[in-house]
């Protein structure tokens, strides 16, 4: 019989480790996020996030009695990033976004689940996973990954504001699903956003974001609304236009360009 995608994820020693480190001080820990949905997926990812209810100075005392080696550079967002073998594993505190602007926001730590799944992007990102096997799903993440359904998490006006980089990696995951269900009511958001996140996200981070486009497993979806009469998505040509107002030759060169050869 073969065994349940999650367990292989959860069978790994490195992750048993830390839960277990964890255990031993009575501290709740979970999986949360991609690793959970590519598992789902049916594929493995080295990208590990975790998500606890415990302070960082709790996280950083817990890591240092069990000899784990650790970086605080995201401290002030309640994140703390530590190896077990060679595997990296992000610890972030629960918490809540506020005075959110763009990709900087203030935080609240909270002992509330939902509220910190609430504050991420999509559903099917916002899945939390147990050292048991259980999960967290207060948005119907599992249930949209299998109807290859991507949906915001609230108001996608509202998520997009909060953080506009959340245009570019709706585009990204499209390209999950061999035929995405699209929302019809998301494309003129999206369309109407895009010119102002210009404004606001870096060249250099919107092209990380792309790139990322053309390693998944459909990538496609991400930059032609028709495949069959490759009709780009609107938000290639006008990041094209911009990437060319502002001189931005790596992200033409080495980034844009590259879509047309994924159809020759």
């Amino acid at each position: 019989m073969k065994e349940h995608p999650l367990s292989v994820l959860l069978d790994q020693q490195s992750i048993q480790s830390l839960f277990d480190i964890f255990d031993r001080e009575s501290k709740e820990i979970c999986l949360v996020g991609g690793c959970i949905r590519d598992a789902l997926n049916g594929k493995i990812t080295r990208d590990i996030d975790t998500a606890a209810n415990v302070v960082p100075d709790e996280i950083i005392e817990i890591l240092k009695k069990n000899k784990l080696s650790y970086e605080d550079y995201a401290y002030k967002y309640g994140s703390i990033n530590t190896y077990i073998g060679d595997q990296k594993f992000q610890i972030t505190t629960l918490r809540e976004d506020v005075n959110q602007i763009g990709r900087h926001t203030d935080i609240s730590f909270t002992q509330d689940w939902k509220k910190d799944a609430a504050r991420r992007d999509f559903t099917i990102n916002a899945m939390y996973l147990s050292n048991n096997g259980q999960v967290k799903d207060f948005f119907n993440g599992k249930e949209d990954l299998i109807n290859s359904t991507l949906r915001f998490i609230g108001n996608i006006e509202d998520s997009i504001q909060q953080d506009f980089l959340r245009i570019f990696r709706y585009y990204r995951f499209l390209g999950i699903f061999a035929e995405p269900k699209l929302i019809k009511e998301y494309e003129a958001v999206l369309v109407n956003y895009c010119e102002q996140s210009f404004n606001v996200l870096s060249n250099d981070l919107i092209r990380q974001e792309i790139l990322k486009m053309f390693n998944s497993s459909f990538p496609l979806n991400s930059f032609f609304s028709n495949k069959k009469t490759m009709e780009k998505q609107y938000w290639v040509e006008l990041t094209k236009k911009h990437f060319i107002k502002t001189g931005y030759e790596i992200g033409l060169n080495r980034c844009l360009n590259k879509i047309d050869l994924l159809i020759n």
